[in-house]
């Protein structure tokens, strides 16, 4: 060891005085750079201005639009699709008719399928030759539907398919560990019955951002043109793979036209064939509706630098299927197991507030079959929900911005003409009024357009102050569910053992209008103890950030459920708020929640849930005394053998005392009974107290076997069913709730054909021209449908 001492010192000091070294030229760059610590700023690198386009920005923050994440990306392309689907068929008065095919596939899938070139795995097992994997699959999205699909199914035409399994499932067996932690691939497929999209606007309506047709005063599901155009811009982000558009258009105006011309019996012939070929130019007539006879097939992407759409395919072809709608295809990144809750969650609260719809979802998995499943939501009524209206901007809504924009656009030649005509809820003489207020450099037939920014500051000041000059908003315009189809809804998905609806009546905030429609259920299918809230807004389902929402703070903290005979910790309480308005105040950008600062909305939720918990507690009381008495009568009925036994007992003894008597001689009681017998009792007592002759007549039925414990057993039982329900006022096989307010309605009898009145609320005086109507001192009735 001693020789090797010399050797591990030397090394030592050469590492040393290459440490030293080291260090040395460290300190001296150090001191270099401390000299220059002040460079000059002609040698300072000008930073430079930059500009992006809509489509960049939103794909760089995909966030805002609500693809936070792979799989919250999946849950909101599915749901953005849907809810497109959903506005395309109501544009044009349809029942909804939407499937939604889900197909998940692998990495190693996907690349088969693409055509990409995976790496190998050395020795893993997983990997594959380049060129296996281009010769294996190749999908071409602007190929043929039948080649695609013909493509995705024999992938291995010169391969037995026994031999391919036993290849797939050893594949998948070695790949398993590496990519249970990747995010999948999904091929989503949505398709309509709708109205369709015009052949040459197909790429301006899904390839442009921010460009769309919801824009303005009106109840929309959507309102800045991005859900569509974010599926495409993730798909781009997460495969490079562009979407494929297959559509039959049918234009909203040629239904309306051909409905109207159905209705009208007063048009000339000569106006009707105009009409039909106007309408029918390009569309054919099947089951009633207008249908398109081409089939237009596009194959988009999107230039995210220029917000532009480019066209990959094209074409148009006949429509021999006399199908309509349109079906979408993306292949997009995504993560199901951690989203597969709340894809399922959004389509249950979505049939809740479209029972009108018919839903399907079909899930599969290509690496395991056992994992498919299949959801289907039947349509449960047939009555749509009115179309909402685009209004004008509301005085109390308006900012300077805006007021400069419609001074830019208005055609009024004078001031008062513009408030009249570009605003809601002014008429001519509170305009004039208006305008006193506003002083003296303000005239009646002044130009909208002499007004500068000074002017407009002090006309906008003066509108959001002057409550008192204008209607309120009016809630005409919006298109909430309705009662009946709420109710409905929550039949047809929870199946609860009772339900109470109501609506509010209409309110504004800030110059918007907004309704609440409310229902509490109690009981149900997989429901769970206490309180669960679900959400909508503008009939879309809101799943997330529920804590903090209006609607659960209102239902948690602000009902007292104790004064409704309902127990919010052991009962099974669903409580449904849906609220449309012109523009839902959403909290975040991910608009998933509505908060509770704006008082008139919360005021209105908490009018409405108690509405429909004074509905609940009358029909609770009513369970309740029914209960009640199906207990006391269960109490009863438990103990009548052992009371007929014992009295049936004691009449045998008296019998068989008055035959000793009879025999014997009579038998004299103690003397202090007699006293006590011959007292005067209360006239109740002398009442009760039976004859001489009653004695002898029961017990001479006794004698001769007319009386038996069976007897008296029967009589009693007679007593309680005839007495058990004196008061109540209803028999115990009665319905309790009604048919009304009930899941699970029972028939009175064989002739009852009773139907379910839902009575609206009509704030605004409705048009009478042609309707019946009920005068009453406290109401007029309007039949809708009359």
């Amino acid at each position: 060891t001693l020789p090797k001492i010399p050797s591990i010192m030397t090394v030592s000091r050469k590492r040393t005085s290459a440490s030293a070294s080291a260090s040395s030229s460290a300190t001296n760059t150090t001191n270099h750079t401390r000299k220059r610590a002040k460079p000059s700023t002609r040698h300072q690198k000008d930073e430079i201005q930059q500009s992006k386009s809509p489509a960049e920005f939103f794909a760089e923050n995909q966030s805002i639009a609500g693809f936070d994440n792979p799989g919250k990306s999946l849950y909101t392309t599915l749901r953005e699709l849907i809810e497109n689907s959903l506005d395309a068929c109501e544009s044009v008065d349809v029942l909804p008719d939407i499937h939604v095919v889900i197909e998940e596939m692998s990495e190693g899938q996907f690349n088969r399928m693409r055509g990409v070139p995976d790496r190998g795995r050395g020795n893993g097992g997983g990997g594959r030759a380049v060129g296996e994997e281009r010769e294996e699959m190749e999908y071409d999205y602007g190929g043929n539907d039948q080649e695609n699909n013909e493509n995705m199914e024999n992938k291995n035409d010169g391969e037995p398919k026994s031999n391919a399994a036993k290849r797939q499932s050893s594949s998948n067996a070695a790949n398993a560990k590496h990519n249970h932690k990747k995010d999948a691939y999904f091929l989503l497929t949505v398709r309509d019955n709708g109205c369709g999209m015009a052949h040459d606007a197909i790429p301006d309506l899904l390839g442009r951002v921010l460009s769309g047709s919801k824009y303005g005063v009106r109840q929309t599901r959507g309102k800045f043109g991005l859900g569509a155009k974010m599926a495409l811009i993730w798909s781009k982000k997460s495969t490079g793979v562009p979407i494929r558009i297959k559509t039959s258009h049918v234009s909203a105006d040629a239904n309306k036209r051909k409905k109207k011309k159905r209705k009208s019996d007063s048009d000339d012939d000569d106006d009707d064939e105009e009409e039909e070929d106007d309408v029918g130019k390009n569309n054919e007539i099947v089951g009633g509706r207008k249908v398109g006879k081409i089939v237009s097939t596009c194959v988009l992407d999107i230039d995210i630098y220029k917000n532009q759409p480019r066209v990959i395919q094209h074409t148009q072809e006949p429509n021999t299927e006399q199908w309509i709608g349109t079906e979408i295809q993306v292949l997009v990144a995504g993560n199901w197991t951690t989203y597969k809750s709340r894809v399922v969650q959004y389509l249950r609260q979505l049939a809740i507030i479209t029972p009108y719809a018919r839903l399907e979802m079909t899930y599969s998995n290509r690496s395991d079959e056992k994992k498919g499943m299949n959801f289907k939501f039947e349509r449960r009524s047939e009555q749509m929900p009115p179309a909402a209206r685009e209004v004008k901007h509301h005085p109390s809504s308006v900012n300077n911005l805006l007021v400069q924009q419609l001074l830019e656009r208005t055609n009024a030649k004078t001031l008062v003409k513009f408030l009249t005509n570009d605003l809601s809820g002014i008429t001519p003489a509170s305009a004039r009024r208006l305008i006193e207020r506003l002083g003296n450099s303000f005239e009646p037939d002044m130009d909208p357009a002499d007004l500068d920014d000074k002017l407009v500051t002090r006309f906008v000041q003066v509108l959001r102050s002057a409550d008192d000059l204008f209607k309120s908003p009016d809630g005409g315009c919006l298109s909430p569910l309705g009662e009946y189809n709420l109710n409905l809804g929550i039949q047809k998905v929870v199946e609860p053992d009772i339900i109470a609806t109501a609506r509010d009546k209409p309110g504004a905030y800030d110059g918007h209008p907004f309704i609440v429609e409310a229902a509490v259920s109690l009981g149900g299918k997989d429901a769970k103890e206490g309180i669960t809230v679900v959400r909508f807004a503008n009939r879309i389902p809101l799943l997330f950030e529920g804590g903090a929402d209006v609607a659960t703070r209102v239902a948690n903290g602000k009902i007292k459920w104790s004064s409704y005979k309902i127990d919010h910790k052991r009962d099974k309480i669903g409580v449904f708020v849906s609220i449309v308005s012109t523009k839902v105040p959403f909290k975040g950008t991910g608009k998933e929640y509505i908060g509770d600062d704006i008082i008139e909305i919360q005021q209105s939720v908490k009018r409405a849930l108690q509405n429909c918990c004074q509905q609940l507690r009358a029909h609770l009381t009513k369970k309740n005394a029914l209960r009640d008495v199906k207990e006391r009568k269960s109490r009863l009925l438990k103990y009548i053998p052992d009371v007929s036994r014992s009295v049936f007992g004691i009449l045998e003894a008296m019998q068989k005392r008055k035959s000793e008597e009879a025999e014997s001689g009579p038998r004299y009681s103690s003397p202090r009974k007699r006293i006590a017998g011959a007292g005067a009792g209360s006239s109740r007592q002398q009442h009760l107290k039976p004859t001489e002759s009653e004695v002898f007549s029961v017990l001479e039925r006794v004698s001769n076997g007319d009386l038996t414990e069976d007897t008296i057993k029967e009589h009693l039982v007679e007593a309680v069913e005839e007495n058990v329900n004196a008061g109540i006022g209803f028999d115990e096989n009665e319905e309790v709730f009604g048919k009304v307010g009930t899941s699970k309605s029972k028939k009175v009898g064989e002739d009852d054909d009773r139907q379910a009145v839902f009575l609206v609320p009509i704030y605004d005086d409705p048009k009478t021209a042609g309707k019946v109507v009920i005068r009453h001192p406290l109401f007029d009735f309007f039949p809708l449908n009359a």
